[in-house]
């Protein structure tokens, strides 16, 4: 059975769908520095709109988390122009981190300012009720699902998605990842010392953490039958997919990214692909000393001398956690669409162990037949998608 895509949206700092090519071509990040005297330590890819200038914007019909709302933007430009049809079972599975934290972040500092609180902000908190608002502002009700598997959440939530059509539970799936900037995740992130207060260098030898951002992006799966009736033009193939966990630490990636190895394999193995049908790989990357040094080592020992184009995006759009692998897959569809390479912005010396160079410019008209998009989670949680014309 094939899996289709039929549409695709994306929210991030550098734009909404296909705005961001605008930035790669110029090699213009959306990271800038925090303008609030909690996050002027930070540099972030911030989308530069209020909640209320989404919900205007984007005519939604239901309120929630920053995290809902971003997600209702991308689940929703996705699902244009489909419809609910009798017969065809539809469902929505959506990854996230962060959930409705910046709501129970406001009432926590009105708490510690002895103002009144509303204890009923906090049903927002639980990471389902982003996706039960997402599913609610689209109409889908056969089935609503949530992963959170720290930054691999949307490349599993895109799998679980696949795995429901193929065995026949669901004919038609939105599936992606949404996740907010809150003040947790961080100061999370720079206790774990990650975080870069300059611009992030993913895959540089000078690299010394992430940026982080918010976004969100989400992709239509659709099978064959589900197509017949829906009169929908299939995109891309959605290939292989694979997920595998090293168990190697509570956040690190094992060095030789034996997991990494793995799921990239793994989604081979499923597509039916050989490494040399890779015509580009938009790699995690988050520009942390591990990850890059971990998914450099993996990389190789998948594709050997001939490691085709690969870039991280993250330094466009900021790492948006959870939403990250959503985001990315929409940036596989256009490479695959419009026949791009997708530059690694802020790259000047390769990692000393792997002296690998990734791509560094944005190039037009290549011929781009099948993407591999990873996507690495806390906990050794490796996740590949493999897309196809």
């Amino acid at each position: 059975m094939k899996i289709f895509v039929t549409g695709y949206g994306l929210i991030s700092a550098i734009g909404e769908g296909e705005e961001s090519l605008s930035a790669f071509k110029a090699m213009r990040t959306g990271i800038a520095n925090g303008d609030t005297e909690s996050t002027k330590a930070y540099k972030l890819g911030v989308v530069k709109m209020s909640n209320e200038e989404l919900r205007t914007k984007y005519a939604l019909h239901n309120s929630g988390s920053r995290t809902a709302i971003l997600g209702m933007v991308a689940a929703k430009k996705a699902f244009e122009g489909h419809k609910i049809i009798k017969g065809v079972k539809t469902g929505l599975i959506s990854g996230t981190s962060v959930g409705g934290m910046d709501l129970t972040e406001k009432e926590h500092k009105k708490y510690i300012d002895g103002q009144m609180i509303s204890p009923s902000a906090y049903a927002d908190h639980s990471s389902g009720v982003s996706s039960h608002g997402i599913a609610r502002e689209l109409g889908i009700s056969d089935f609503v699902n949530t992963i959170s598997t720290a930054c691999s959440s949307a490349n599993n939530a895109i799998m679980m998605g696949a795995r429901m059509i193929k065995n026949g539970i669901l004919d038609r799936v939105v599936v992606g990842g949404t996740d907010s900037l809150t003040l947790f995740t961080m100061n999370g992130f720079r206790s774990l010392m990650i975080n870069d207060s300059e611009w992030c260098r993913p895959f540089d030898n000078s690299r010394q953490g992430l940026n982080l951002g918010e976004g969100a992006g989400f992709i239509v799966l659709e099978s064959e039958k589900s197509i017949a009736k829906t009169n929908k033009d299939p995109i891309v193939e959605l290939k292989g997919w694979g997920s595998t966990s090293d168990a190697h630490h509570q956040t690190a990636s094992s060095e030789n990214g034996y997991g990494a190895q793995l799921a990239m394999k793994e989604a081979l193995g499923i597509a039916n692909l050989k490494p040399a049908d890779i015509d580009y790989i938009n790699a995690h990357g988050t520009a942390t000393p591990n990850n890059d040094l971990s998914e450099s080592h993996a990389i190789k020992a998948v594709f050997g001398s001939s490691i085709p184009a690969f870039s991280s995006t993250k330094a466009f759009t900021g790492h948006t956690l959870a939403a990250s692998g959503g985001i990315e897959v929409v940036f596989s569809i256009m490479a695959i669409k419009k026949g791009l390479l997708l530059p690694n912005l802020n790259f000047s010396t390769p990692i000393e162990e792997t002296k690998l160079t990734p791509q560094l410019t944005y190039e037009e008209g290549r011929k781009i037949n099948n993407v591999l998009s990873n996507s690495f989670g806390f906990g050794g949680n490796c996740s590949s998608i493999i897309l196809g014309k």
